[in-house]
């Protein structure tokens, strides 16, 4: 990733951001709650085709040329849809930060859409993904230290899957990890996963940061994780991502 310490921004305009996406997309949200506040506090930006397909079928047609102008085009997009959608919560975005060559630069567009619909920048939260293709681990810790600087916060999505692990800790300070599936799934029956779950719960306290249970799919799930002490949780048992809308979240689901 030498490449990332030049910028293409010239006069305002980057070569590597600014020309339109050559294919049509949208988003789907999907709520990340707090269980003991009993409301939404999140939203997820998730891509979609324009009539629902997956993003992986999205995804898929994103070449390493189309990457920077991709990443751009989807915190544009997610930022218009939540202010279109009225959103008062968070809106959490998803970003490669092998897409991000300089962060002071590759944020200005995203800047001026906030701007442009009246988004408060803190309400702007930005997920990590892939973290294993990431090469340059200074170079995420400049983009998550950057990010705080300019009022935004940033989680590590994936953690405990293989890849998001904790040796990325040693260097990155996120404000959240989110805990990942395999991790959460039957947790309320599997004490080797307690144990893991309650080591992460003492950790994130000593580092100072939140957790985010991903993946919830049962109450008893949700019942066991809120014991061991994370009541921010998403999945499917609170709702699936809703295409160009947010879901209402049923009261029963927080009891």
């Amino acid at each position: 990733m030498s490449a990332h310490h030049h910028c293409a921004r010239v006069n305002g305009h980057c070569n590597r951001c600014d020309s339109p996406v050559p294919f049509a997309f949208t988003m789907a949200f999907q709520p990340i709650v707090n269980v003991n506040q009993r409301q939404v506090i999140y939203y997820e930006a998730l891509v979609r085709g324009t009539n629902g397909e997956s993003a992986f079928s999205i995804l898929g047609q994103v070449t390493d040329e189309l990457m920077y102008r991709f990443d751009q085009a989807c915190r544009i997009k997610a930022i218009e849809l939540a202010s279109d959608l009225g959103m008062q919560e968070r809106l959490s975005i998803n970003f490669l930060p092998n897409a991000v060559y300089e962060p002071q630069a590759c944020i200005q567009a995203t800047l001026e859409t906030a701007h442009r619909v009246g988004w408060p920048t803190e309400r702007l939260n930005f997920e990590i993904t892939e973290t294993e293709r990431v090469n340059d681990r200074m170079h995420m810790r400049t983009i998550i230290e950057s990010y705080r600087e300019m009022g935004f916060t940033t989680s590590l999505d994936d953690f405990g899957n293989g890849y998001a692990n904790l040796d990325l800790l040693t260097d990155l300070r996120p404000d959240t990890l989110k805990i990942d599936r395999d991790l959460v799934m039957g947790c309320d029956s599997d004490k080797r996963r307690q144990a893991i779950l309650r080591s992460l719960v003492a950790l994130a306290e000593t580092l100072g940061t939140q957790l985010i249970a991903e993946g919830i799919e049962t109450r008893e799930e949700s019942r066991c994780l809120l014991a061991l002490g994370i009541p921010m949780q998403q999945g499917y048992y609170f709702s699936y991502p809703n295409l160009e809308a947010l879901a209402e979240i049923d009261d029963a689901k927080y009891d």
